[in-house]
């Protein structure tokens, strides 16, 4: 039988004995948390002694006292959190309301760490269209409807981008179109299309990444499971609001039927595309799904994606990176990332950002061939060529923030479900 220790939360300094500024202490049957902090500082201290405690093989916890509220124990779960190890964590410490709010937000961020944590073998672009869907659908049995295309129907039905990049690999291609729609009217206006990028794996393709970088390409689908877990949140929080979702999945490898440097790919829009670099394909399987969110005219266009190593190179792993031509918008997302203890900013997006993925064979390039490009804002500005009136609804996030290659104080070793309490906010509020 596996031990439960009680885990206090205590707002006092630990005492000496346990070393300088210690965050957490032992008794014979509990653990102090010893937090000091105030705000978001607060949060990631409790984060950090989760994290220390998860480091010890302590597996079974139980929260207790009055000191624990929801952004206190959320934070303690978030750091807890391991995928190699079944930790339990007791949370009966809050009012019927915030434990509701609590089960929610694990719901949501168990299932969009689980499905990036899981290798190519067992999350393909058939497999992560169903686990989203059997996601949603229990949540909203009534108000789900859905249809996946896949491999040879994507180009019989215009979605080339995804159908291209792909096609190298046995396993088809697939693009889920999923309609949430409480009313039940068929005629009820889109209010939020969201738009996830679904790569399941990506060596790179012929532009090949190096086995450092690929090790961890099963985390390419993180912006399909993050917009997916964000769209599940808001629909525990009691989303009344039609939203369509687009999840635009492929695997990108190498072999004699992948597409390659030099093609041109002509999408249902008019825009023409001349593959520069293989490895930059999330742009183009998100080209659909942005074409497919502006056909059902919504309020807002929202995407995520784990686009590009620039906005990691800026922001790290602790921040999503946000853009859009619309500052209001834009700063909405930011807001929205405070209010949740999430972590977002904004990198710019211009118009001039447009004019630097030139091509001689094309309308565009997927890659700037210029030197010294911002590499995030020059991949922005390629999805706004498949964004209707991309300058007044439409938000994009690089998900920098999504996977943690390796452990650190805060957060355990892959996925981090970071971005789906904002993308729930911008659903609900």
């Amino acid at each position: 039988m596996t031990t439960v220790l009680d885990v206090v939360l205590c707002a006092k300094a630990a005492p000496a004995q346990w070393g300088n500024k210690a965050l957490i202490s032992f008794t014979a049957d509990q653990v102090i948390v010893h937090v000091v902090s105030e705000g978001s500082t607060r949060l990631q201290d409790i984060q950090k002694a989760a994290r220390r405690l998860d480091a010890q093989g302590l597996k079974h916890l139980s929260l207790i006292g009055d000191s624990w509220d929801l952004e206190a124990c959320w934070a303690f779960y978030q750091g807890y959190y391991n995928a190699k190890q079944d930790n339990q964590l007791g949370v009966a410490v809050l009012s019927e309301q915030a434990q509701h709010q609590f089960e929610a937000l694990k719901a949501a961020a168990d299932w969009t760490r689980a499905v990036i944590n899981l290798g190519p073998a067992d999350i393909y672009p058939q497999s992560l269209c169903d686990s989203a869907i059997a996601f949603l659908t229990e949540l909203a049995p009534k108000h789900i409807s859905y249809r996946i295309i896949t491999g040879e129907d994507l180009l019989e039905q215009g979605w080339v981008g995804t159908y291209t990049v792909g096609k190298g690999s046995c396993q088809a291609p697939a693009m889920l179109q999923l309609d949430y729609n409480p009313s039940g009217d068929d005629d009820e206006p889109v209010a939020v299309a969201l738009v996830g990028k679904g790569i399941t794996f990506d060596s790179g393709g012929y532009s090949i990444k190096p086995s450092d970088g690929m090790s961890v390409m099963k985390s390419d689908m993180g912006g399909a499971a993050t917009v997916t877990g964000g769209l599940g949140l808001a629909i525990a929080q009691g989303l009344n609001k039609r939203v369509k979702l687009f999840l635009c999945c492929a695997e990108n490898l190498v072999s004699s039927k992948a597409y390659k440097l030099g093609d041109v790919i002509h999408y249902k829009n008019g825009v023409s595309v001349e593959v520069l670099n293989t490895d930059a394909e999330g742009r183009l399987v998100l080209a659909d799904g942005l074409i497919a969110a502006s056909e059902v005219k919504p309020g807002k266009i929202i995407d995520a994606a784990t686009l590009t190593g620039a906005a990691k190179m800026a922001l790290g792993r602790d921040y999503n990176a946000v853009f859009g031509f619309d500052k209001n918008l834009v700063e909405q997302a930011l807001v929205a990332a405070k209010a949740e203890a999430e972590m977002a900013w904004a990198l710019p997006l211009e118009d001039f950002h447009k004019q630097q993925i030139s091509s001689s064979f094309a309308d565009i390039a997927n890659v700037s061939s210029g030197e010294g490009m911002a590499g995030a804002s020059t991949a922005a500005a390629f999805l706004a060529y498949f964004v209707k009136n991309a300058d007044q609804n439409w938000l994009h996030f690089d998900l920098s923030g999504c996977y943690q290659k390796s452990a650190n104080s805060l957060w355990a070793t892959g996925a981090k479900g970071h971005g789906i309490r904002t993308i729930a906010r911008l659903l609900t509020e």
